[in-house]
């Protein structure tokens, strides 16, 4: 399993649909409302429409920073790329770290209700066995590694199934859901407003927690040395991907809302979606959405798996982390040294998570800790477009607005939730999200005082971008630059 220095990915190799299947993806529809709504529900009560709403403006202002940027530097490593070249390098090794722990963390938070949920098809009560959900999750999560490592064509194509599947049934009962008569409340307008919210700290807390319903989308971005026409496609999807997710996010959660009592979101913390389905359809309802939530969630761990190996990817081709990590699979174009370690790292999370306690314990405070990390790095990226714009803001009033009011108001937001919420979170939460992110200052100062040449970057200014495609590896175009994997704009 040698590779060659330099070797790069596999170019091309997704499709502008192929794009927006992983966008969508990799926010994970079913999953997020199945594993989440408690939590939110908990957190805000009747806001949680709201909640998502609120949070879908800021987040859509993240998913154009991600568009403008990777017009400009088409890198796996995306954000930590990005940053790394306008802020700062060590705010974007910090950038780029906060995505990996919080794709390192979901392993767990992810692979535990998909054990559930597999258990629940045969058996309502083995799915609260967290021990055997631990086993079968675990044995969803290796079979991810395995696509992942095929290659990005195989994981498309996996995709593709399993979203496909995951989106036919969530339609489906978005109609039903319409047309149910048996009500827990009467729908209220007042659920998209903020009276329901218990002051600023509240609906910070609720618009961390809805910021974690829509991670995930960016996955386009560190695929961007794999997409064809990525500097157009992966923004693009990103958004699409957004906007998809917002829609069937809000739908739900207000159905929630109307079907389900308080009583009954809180003693199903980690399955209220197949109560909601057995409430809309009894039978059929509870086991199909149950489906839906196994696929969503299997999906989104392979998704997840390619934002950190990719990034861990583009950190050991910078020598940012031990360089073993930037090696390619010679048949398969993947990074299989940083798929290996993550395996490895994740499945001995597995059988720590055991001592924790229950499922739903250890997706409420997983899921809070990830959501402080996601508002780090989404938040440096939207003022990192800021500044590789800067120079080209007031040249039209769309750059003004999409690449710079927009983004900047998105990362202003995320780091206020983030300071906002820590008061509200628990000490696990906290010391999680928190020492996640203080356990990469370790390889970031090494790594610097190694004398990387990520430490020295080349700045990202729009006005000096050359328009050049990606070059794969081995292929040269007359008068093109190639870098083989690296950014391409210089």
């Amino acid at each position: 399993m040698s590779n060659s220095r330099g070797r790069g990915l596999q170019a091309n190799a997704l499709s502008t649909f192929d794009t927006v299947v992983m966008a969508v993806a990799g926010s994970a529809p079913a999953y997020s409302l199945a594993a989440t709504t408690a939590v939110l529900v908990g957190a805000v009560g009747l806001a949680s429409p709201a909640a998502l709403l609120y949070c879908a403006i800021p987040m859509l202002g993240i998913a154009l920073a991600f568009s403008y940027l990777s017009r400009i530097d088409v890198n796996a490593g995306a954000s930590y790329s990005w940053v790394g070249r306008t802020l700062h390098p060590f705010l974007g090794f910090m950038s780029g770290w906060a995505l990996v722990i919080s794709a390192t963390i979901f392993m767990v938070a992810g692979s535990l209700p998909a054990g559930s949920m597999t258990l629940a098809l045969f058996d309502d009560n083995l799915a609260d066995n967290t021990a055997l959900s631990t086993v079968v999750g675990a044995a969803w999560f290796v079979l991810m590694l395995l696509v992942v490592l095929g290659g990005a064509r195989l994981t498309v194509r996996a995709q593709l199934v399993m979203s496909g599947i995951e989106l036919t049934v969530l339609a489906l009962f978005a109609v039903l859901a319409l047309f149910h008569t048996g009500n827990a409340r009467t729908f209220e307008w007042s659920w998209l407003g903020f009276s329901h919210f218990d002051g600023t700290a509240g609906f910070a807390s609720g618009a961390l927690i809805a910021a974690f319903y829509y991670w995930g989308w960016d996955v386009t971005s560190n695929l961007s040395e794999e997409t064809r026409d990525s500097r157009r496609t992966t923004g693009l999807a990103g958004l699409i991907g957004v906007g998809i997710v917002f829609l069937l996010f809000e739908v739900f959660t207000i159905a929630a809302n109307v079907i389900l009592s308080a009583q009954q979101i809180e003693d199903n913390d980690a399955n209220v979606l197949s109560v909601l389905g057995e409430e809309i359809w009894p039978g059929w309802g509870g086991k199909l959405l149950i489906v839906s939530v196994m696929l969503s969630t299997i999906a989104t761990l392979e998704t997840t798996l390619i934002q950190v190996t990719r990034s861990l990817f583009a950190m050991g081709r910078d020598r940012t982390m031990p360089s073993a990590l930037g090696r390619v699979h010679r048949r398969w174009n993947t990074p299989w040294v940083a798929i290996v370690v993550v395996g490895a790292v994740a499945l001995g999370m597995f059988i720590a998570s055991n001592a924790l306690g229950s499922v739903g314990d250890i997706l409420a405070d997983a899921i809070s800790a990830i959501g402080l990390q996601i508002a780090v790095y989404y938040g440096l990226a939207g003022l990192a477009v800021v500044v590789a714009y800067r120079k080209m803001l007031l040249k039209s009033a769309s750059n003004f607005i999409l690449g710079g009011l927009w983004p900047l108001f998105g990362a202003l937001f995320m780091f206020w939730i983030f300071f906002e919420s820590l008061g509200q979170l628990s000490t696990t939460a906290i010391a999680i999200g928190i020492g996640g992110l203080a356990v990469g200052l370790i390889p970031m100062l090494w790594y610097w005082r190694q004398g990387s040449d990520y430490y020295r970057p080349a700045r990202l200014d729009a006005t000096r971008t050359v328009a050049a495609d990606y070059v794969p590896t081995g292929a040269t175009l007359p008068d093109s630059p190639v870098h083989e994997g690296l950014s391409t704009d210089f």
